[in-house]
């Protein structure tokens, strides 16, 4: 897999990027859309098996959100590697093997899915889809060295949002097999995604390139882990993607634990959610681009906060007309705050080159390079924030019978994250302090006010 490799990459070179990078980088960003786009699917199989588990299959409520909770915590924890697993192994040459594993989760829960099947089995079939969420790093990771930073929002935005489509076409295809084949044939579903995969791997080996420039830097990588806005910028991310990805795996088995919807009602909704959100957040890396990311991202954990406080209201009331709208209103705001994030991780190290002295190229390959290690960290961090989710709905339900203790704990967490941001990413201090030097283990105490 040694194949198509760049070896001079420019990007903020614009006669460089108008004549030769442009068209690459795009058809690049296509194919990673793609495979992730899958991987997405992948990894959020079970928000779709859980609702083909009647009965018969002799797992409760609790356990089936256990299930979900563990494909989330592998999809988180694999990302840190995923991240990295770019630089060593190309971009391309990357894609191409994390396309083809996923037909590892895929074939054996082909093989495992029906009644009898033991739930440590299930546990280790949730598990291993987990693979699916890995794509996520590596996808991004490789999509943010191929963009200049004039583009990088939009280009992370829509590389990261036709990836989370993924998870409501899943749920799409499993409401077509519901309706028209019963909730007794989960396998349908699953055979539907072994030629997609090969088609993915087949597609990214055929037009994808590996950069030679992008190197794993370990000098990077550990301080980025120094850097104190990592940890920031992953702490708002659970708030945005942790919440997509959490909403989105629960969401079906929510409505069919506390509204009594059938599997095909509750399959019926799921998808609607995860799809307003996908379909939005290249929206919030354009507004970011456009208006800074830290406001939008302000704003967006606002609207988050009324929005779950309208669910409350509705779960309490057990109106399941308020708390569809509700529901749907936060996944569309999750796609928004995805992409004004992940836009100020660039901006947020870029920022601090300047104030470390550095000017033109040079914090300009300071913010790649620091940016770019951060981002699986972000990314592996954010996500977990799906598995606080899911097991915060498994002990409301278990302690109380509904979500509303859940939304309590998460229009808390919003809170949080408004405060955060602005007291990080906005406030104006009266002066500011010099840059100690990162690169020792220090960490200025916030970015500049627009990031």
């Amino acid at each position: 897999m040694s194949g198509r490799w760049i070896e001079r990459w420019e990007p903020e070179d614009e006669t460089f990027w108008r004549e030769t990078g442009e068209r690459i980088a795009k058809r690049n960003l296509l194919w990673s859309v793609i495979s992730e786009h899958i991987g997405f699917s992948i990894w959020s199989m079970w928000s779709v098996m859980v609702l083909f588990m009647g009965p018969a299959y002799g797992v409760d409520p609790a356990g089936k959100f256990f299930l979900i909770a563990t494909a989330t915590l592998v999809g988180s924890l694999i990302r840190v590697p995923y991240t990295f697993a770019v630089a060593r192994f190309g971009g391309r040459n990357w894609t191409v093997f994390s396309a083809l594993l996923l037909l590892l989760p895929t074939g054996v829960a082909y093989a495992v899915m029906e009644p009898g099947t033991s739930y440590g089995t299930f546990l280790l079939v949730a598990a291993l889809t987990g693979v699916g969420g890995g794509n996520f790093a590596s996808s991004m990771t490789n999509i943010n060295a191929f963009f200049p930073l004039r583009k990088k929002g939009w280009a992370l935005g829509l590389n990261a949002g036709g990836g989370n489509i993924g998870v409501p076409v899943v749920q799409l295809v499993g409401l077509l097999v519901i309706g028209t084949a019963g909730a007794m044939h989960p396998r349908i579903v699953l055979g539907v995604y072994v030629p997609l995969i090969v088609l993915a791997a087949l597609g990214a080996a055929l037009y994808m390139d590996n950069l030679t420039p992008v190197k794993n830097d370990t000098g990077a990588a550990k301080e980025a882990v120094k850097a104190g806005h990592t940890w920031i910028m992953a702490f708002l991310y659970i708030g945005t993607f942790g919440s997509f990805i959490g909403y989105s795996f629960a969401f079906g088995l929510v409505l069919q634990t506390q509204f009594g919807r059938t599997p095909l009602q509750a399959a019926s909704l799921t998808f609607i959610g995860p799809l307003l959100g996908s379909l939005i957040r290249p929206v919030g890396g354009w507004l970011a681009d456009r208006h800074g990311g830290a406001r939008i991202t302000l704003w967006t954990f606002a609207a988050m906060a009324a929005a779950t406080g309208v669910v409350i209201y509705a779960s309490v009331a057990e109106s399941l007309t308020v708390f569809l709208v509700g529901f749907v209103g936060l996944f569309v705001l999750t796609g928004l705050g995805n992409g004004s994030t992940y836009k100020m991780i660039p901006a947020i190290f870029l920022a601090q080159g300047h104030r470390k002295g550095l000017a033109g190229e040079a914090a300009e390959a300071y913010g790649r390079r620091i940016s770019g290690a951060s981002m699986g960290l972000i990314g592996a961090v954010g996500a977990l924030g799906g598995l606080g989710i899911n097991l915060a709905f498994r002990q409301s339900f278990q302690t109380v019978g509904s979500g509303t203790g859940a939304f309590v704990a998460f229009l808390a967490f919003y809170a949080a994250c408004m405060l955060v941001t602005w007291a990080v990413y906005l406030r104006r201090p009266a002066s500011v302090a010099p840059v100690p030097d990162t690169a020792a283990g220090a960490e200025p105490d916030r970015a500049p006010a627009e990031v």
